[in-house]
């Protein structure tokens, strides 16, 4: 951490995020399948240092009759996710942190039981 952000276009920014899901345990990404993973440069303006975020239903709160409805999103802002890197390699590992969050969300579990699992 600390010294100047960096400067990054956004196409080296997307292979530091393909280089961040290339760590992710095969077994989570298959779990995956219907969740597709974007990037946009900035975050909600009501939440402008939001790293990522998860938008979808959790499959712990789906019921039987869930489907025909869009993938579920994991989306990954750009900008913010910069603006607390230094490094290149600062970037692959904070947007794999916040896959990693944002999976967990997908799979229900909260910030406190992935604190337990080893992650954030």
């Amino acid at each position: 951490g600390g010294g100047m952000p960096i400067e990054m276009d956004a196409d080296t920014f997307e292979a530091h995020v393909r280089d961040a899901l290339d760590a992710v345990p095969d077994e989570l990404m298959d779990l995956l399948e219907y969740c597709i993973i974007v990037i946009e440069d900035d975050a909600p303006a009501d939440d402008p240092e939001l790293l990522g975020l998860y938008e979808g239903v959790p499959i712990t709160e789906r019921d039987s009759w869930y489907g025909g409805v869009l993938p579920d999103r994991i989306i990954i802002f750009r900008n913010p996710t910069l603006a607390i890197c230094s490094t290149a390699d600062d970037v692959v590992d904070e947007v794999n942190i916040t896959v990693v969050h944002e999976i967990a969300h997908y799979f229900g579990i909260d910030d406190d039981r992935l604190h337990d699992l080893g992650y954030a």
